[in-house]
């Protein structure tokens, strides 16, 4: 998986939104596989207009999230989520301000409304299963 900092500089080398678009479709084909079997309700990020799925585990001080979406734009979406706050302690993941990650990608600026909405119900479930380890 990529970090963060790779994904900026794949934007900041695209000079249109339409290339962006593509490239965060791209991102979602490279979300680690996902078991059907966690598909479920108790793992669906609510608030999200697509249908999208969040599990995560702890493996030693960090934590690991994996996603997935019924959506392509939204896959690459949970992508970029995931990059941010995957391999990082609760205490990290608590302290990241994701709102500033995404506007410096230009993210909530150029999805819709519903979509962004979506993408801060991630952030903010991201954010609840760190203060559960906290």
């Amino acid at each position: 998986m990529m970090n963060i900092n790779e994904i900026k500089e794949t934007f900041e080398l695209m000079d249109e939104w339409e290339d962006r678009y593509r490239y965060i479709i791209d991102l979602g084909r490279n979300l680690p596989d996902f078991d059907e079997k966690d598909q479920t309700e108790a793992n669906r990020v609510h608030g999200c207009t697509s249908q999208v799925w969040l599990i995560y585990e702890k493996n030693g001080e960090t934590v690991l999230f994996k996603g997935n979406s019924d959506a392509h734009i939204v896959r690459g979406l949970v992508y970029i989520i995931i990059t941010i706050f995957s391999r990082q302690t609760p205490q990290q993941i608590l302290d990241t301000d994701a709102a500033v990650i995404l506007t410096e990608l230009g993210l909530s600026q150029h999805l819709s409304p519903m979509r962004t909405n979506g993408l801060f119900s991630m952030v903010e479930r991201i954010k609840e299963i760190g203060r559960s380890f906290c």
